[in-house]
């Protein structure tokens, strides 16, 4: 209904986008090359997101945003994985990164737009961000024929700027990272008469987020859990606002990296504070600092944190390749990374949904990822064995190899480093098929040769086996 409300302009063919695109950058080129952060200039303040005043989202906040977007966004599948053998619990799949976009960020995008008043709609709104948000606000300001222009970080992917500038939007690469970046486009809002739309803390984005938990309890009502990927906050206060209303015995339990717990210490510091962040797989969870509107409303609603490592979230996002066929970025990936390492055994045997929120996965981050897994579960190794530079002495290593059902992935030889001139160090890098085929493989090196060395302890499952 929403989208045959408002979807005035709907481009039916590429020759309809494309001149909606032209006349969008002609109306609403606003010149940022003189828009820059001056050292010691007083920062912007966001209207919609006030620490002294922070808005808590109600239920009707949902509801009222799942009537508006309702058929302008996909209602996702929720199903059964077949992840629940292999974990001990009945794991369903929120699939949100089959919305259009790849993302959730579609939903709150939608909201806070159809939200607008009329002089709102006709100037546009400005956003930050280094991709998810920026695509779904691109996606449907374009469908709504609402201008948007957003600012992204020289850091954001080159793909996903592309894709704001396909969908017409007024797309600014710059700052070094997401803090100038938001500085930028809320001095530039300023400047322009923009709306800025904060990603995580808006209100009207928290609601839309929510809309998830609605569908989550018609299509698995009687879930125990929830696990929730967290970055800024919005996402969680969302769904868990609806959960909590609908579904109260459900626990809502969030997922963040290590490498930017923000929002765990947030909690313990009984408020937000800025964290140090490195740089993560799960670079959607990559928010140092959390919303204040997202923070009061989450917070009351957690029935547990917890913390995952890099080699969980690669190990995940490889289980979810093989299991489910589903190729999710790492903030997608984070809630299953929360079961494989073992934090949420008190869940053995019961149902519980994994909300997978985003699949924007850049392709070579998804190569070194599957590697990643592969060594964390440690069915991919590197060895070095020493061995008789004899001719056929490397052949009778790759027989043995082969005897054992490795695949060797890279294979190298090294003499002039060696003290004994009649034998050669030979470096491999294989695959096994588990961990218990790796300890084979391990066995029968040290039965055949002298000198063997392994370079890498499995990083995630050698204490778990």
């Amino acid at each position: 209904m929403g989208a045959e409300i408002t979807d005035n302009k709907k481009p039916s063919n590429e020759q309809v986008r494309e001149n909606d695109k032209n006349a969008y950058l002609n109306n609403h080129s606003s010149s940022p090359s003189n828009i820059s952060i001056v050292p010691g200039e007083e920062e912007c303040r966001d209207p919609y997101c006030n620490p002294e005043k922070p808005v808590v989202i109600t239920f009707q906040d949902v509801t009222s945003a799942a009537f508006k977007i309702k058929g302008g966004v996909e209602f996702t599948p929720c199903r059964r994985s077949h992840l629940s053998e292999d974990t001990g619990m009945e794991i369903y799949l929120k699939k949100e990164f089959l919305q259009f976009t790849g993302s959730f960020k579609e939903r709150g995008a939608r909201y806070c737009l159809l939200q607008l008043s009329p002089e709102q709609k006709k100037k546009g709104v400005i956003s930050a961000s280094l991709g998810n948000h920026a695509q779904g606000i691109c996606y449907h300001g374009m469908k709504l024929n609402i201008p948007v222009t957003v600012v992204m970080p020289v850091t954001a992917p080159i793909m996903k700027v592309q894709k704001c500038r396909n969908y017409g939007a007024n797309v600014i690469v710059k700052g070094a990272n997401m803090k100038e970046a938001k500085q930028l486009a809320m001095k530039l809002g300023e400047k322009s008469g923009l709306l800025y739309v904060n990603g995580y803390d808006h209100p009207h984005i928290m609601a839309g987020q929510g809309t998830i938990g609605l569908e989550i309890c018609e299509q698995v009502g009687d879930a125990d859990a929830v696990i929730i990927p967290v970055g800024g906050g919005g996402l969680i206060a969302g769904i868990g606002t609806a959960i909590k209303t609908l579904c109260p015995n459900t626990k809502i339990i969030g997922v963040e990296s290590n490498k930017c717990p923000s929002f765990s210490k947030a909690m313990a510091n009984k408020g937000p504070i800025m964290v140090d962040c490195e740089s993560t797989l799960a670079d959607g969870l990559a928010v140092p600092k959390v919303g204040y509107n997202a923070y009061v409303t989450a917070a009351p609603l957690i029935d547990k944190m917890v913390v995952v490592g890099e080699e969980w979230i690669a190990l995940a996002i490889l289980r979810l390749v093989e299991q489910e066929k589903c190729v999710v970025e790492g903030a997608g990936a984070a809630g299953l990374a929360a079961i494989l390492s073992g934090q949420l055994e008190e869940f053995k045997g019961k149902k519980v949904v994994i909300l997978i929120c985003g699949g924007n996965i850049d392709t070579t981050t998804f190569g070194r990822c599957l590697e990643r897994g592969l060594a964390s579960e440690g069915r991919l190794l590197r060895f070095t064995v020493e061995l008789s530079d004899r001719p056929g002495g490397v052949l009778e290593l790759c027989k043995l190899l082969a005897r054992l059902g490795v695949s060797i992935k890279d294979i190298m030889h090294e003499r002039a480093w060696l003290t004994d001139t009649y034998s050669v160090e030979v470096k491999v890098k294989c695959e096994t098929r588990d961990w218990a085929h790796s300890q084979e493989l391990k066995e029968e090196l040290h039965k055949h040769y002298t000198h063997v060395q392994f370079s890498d302890t499995p990083l995630a499952l050698s204490a778990s086996k």
